[in-house]
């Protein structure tokens, strides 16, 4: 840790050289930890270098409370759930677009599954940012709970109590509203 903050601090007092050593320490793992959430190896290597670009500008922001390692790794986590909603908006979008084509769906059934899938959206996004992180590892990018264990850096216990109390708090909010989503029934 005492290196890492060296290095920082050589990078701010105008050595932007400094700033490879820092990530050669980290490159490494952060790409092995993007990957797990990834896995895809060119989207990983993209998020990666995403993230760098994006550590490199904040660097001033860090505070010396935590450890750098932990920093780098939230913002890679939530840079890479950025990316995720993103990509999910847009694979929602042209699944409706592609399903409308080849199977001839009904304009109005379209219309419903965009509704739902909206509504299931904003429900996720009522959650506390831990809970819905780990919503959106299990059920967008389908990790199992060892594997959201381990990049959370959090008991395998604490994945399941924070999932289910994610999953209760959309059904209780979902009973509130007088709708139902069959993905908030499911034990998966």
């Amino acid at each position: 840790m005492e290196e890492d903050l060296n290095w920082i601090k050589e990078v701010l007092a105008g050595n932007k050289q400094a700033y490879a050593h820092l990530i050669r320490k980290y490159k490494n793992p952060l790409y092995a930890t993007v990957l797990r959430m990834t896995k895809n190896p060119a989207d990983a290597q993209d998020l990666v270098q995403e993230v760098f670009i994006k550590v490199y500008h904040r660097l001033d922001k860090y505070e010396e409370k935590g450890s750098f390692s932990s920093w780098l790794y939230r913002i890679a986590i939530n840079h890479c759930m950025d990316e995720f909603r993103k990509k999910s908006h847009q694979m929602k979008s042209s699944e409706v677009k592609e399903d409308d084509v080849v199977n001839g769906n009904h304009p109005e059934i379209v219309y419903l599954q965009k509704e739902k899938n909206r509504q299931l959206e904003r429900l996720v996004g009522t959650l506390p940012e831990d809970e819905r992180m780990i919503i959106l590892l299990r059920y967008v990018n389908e990790l199992s709970y060892q594997e959201i264990s381990e990049l959370l850096d959090i008991p395998l216990s604490t994945v399941r109590n924070k999932l289910f109390r994610a999953k209760k708090k959309m059904r209780e909010t979902v009973k509130q509203e007088g709708g139902y989503f069959d993905e908030l029934s499911s034990n998966r």
